[in-house]
C-alpha cells in the first residue's frame, strides 16, 4: 500500500513539474527570467552551503529516497547534481521555485501540491538566488548544462508565442 501511495505521489509531482516546465514556469514577466551572466560562483557556493545544503546536501546529493514521500507525505529534497532533475527545468522555474517555494510556484499554475521547498524571498535577493543557481549549474556536466539551456530557450520561445 505504501509503495502505491509513494508511486502516486511521485507521479503527481512529476506531472506538476512537467506542467510547470511546459507553461514556462509562471505568468507575466517572471516567466521570462533568465540567469544573468558573470555571477560569482564562489559566492554561490557559500550561499548554497548556508541556505540549501542542510536539505539538498553539502555535495548537492539530496536526501535519501528523494523520489518517495516521507512519513509526512512530502517528497524529500532532491539532488541538485546531475542525478536529480534540477537540470530538467528552465531558468524561470528554478528561480521561481527558489524564490517563492514549491507550493506557491505550483499554485500559480493551478496545481495544489504540498512541497517541502520553502520560499527564500525575503532571505535572499534575486541576485543571490541567481548566484546560487549559477553555482549549482556549474557543477553539472556539459551535457546537462546544454539540455537545461535548451529547456530555457524553449520556455522563452513558448512565452513569446
Amino acid at each position: 500500500m505504501r509503495r502505491s501511495v509513494a508511486a502516486v505521489a511521485a507521479a503527481i509531482a512529476s506531472v506538476a513539474l512537467v506542467a510547470l516546465w511546459w507553461t514556462g514556469g509562471g505568468s507575466g514577466s517572471e516567466a521570462a527570467l533568465v540567469m544573468p551572466e558573470g555571477l560569482d560562483l564562489a559566492q554561490g557556493e557559500v550561499l548554497y552551503g548556508e541556505y540549501c545544503a542542510s536539505c539538498h546536501g553539502a555535495n548537492l546529493e539530496g536526501q535519501p529516497d528523494w523520489q518517495s514521500p516521507g512519513p509526512d507525505g512530502r517528497l524529500p529534497a532532491p539532488p541538485h547534481d546531475e542525478t536529480g532533475h534540477t537540470w530538467h527545468h528552465p531558468d524561470s522555474v528554478l528561480f521561481q521555485y527558489t524564490k517563492l517555494g514549491g507550493r506557491e510556484t505550483l499554485a500559480l499554475q493551478g496545481i495544489e501540491f504540498d512541497s517541502g521547498m520553502p520560499g527564500l524571498e525575503g532571505q535572499l535577493s534575486d541576485q543571490e538566488i541567481w548566484t546560487i543557481l549559477a553555482y549549482i549549474r556549474s557543477t553539472w556536466p556539459e551535457r546537462a548544462r546544454a539540455a537545461q539551456a535548451a529547456r530555457t530557450e524553449a520556455s522563452l520561445a513558448n512565452e513569446g508565442s
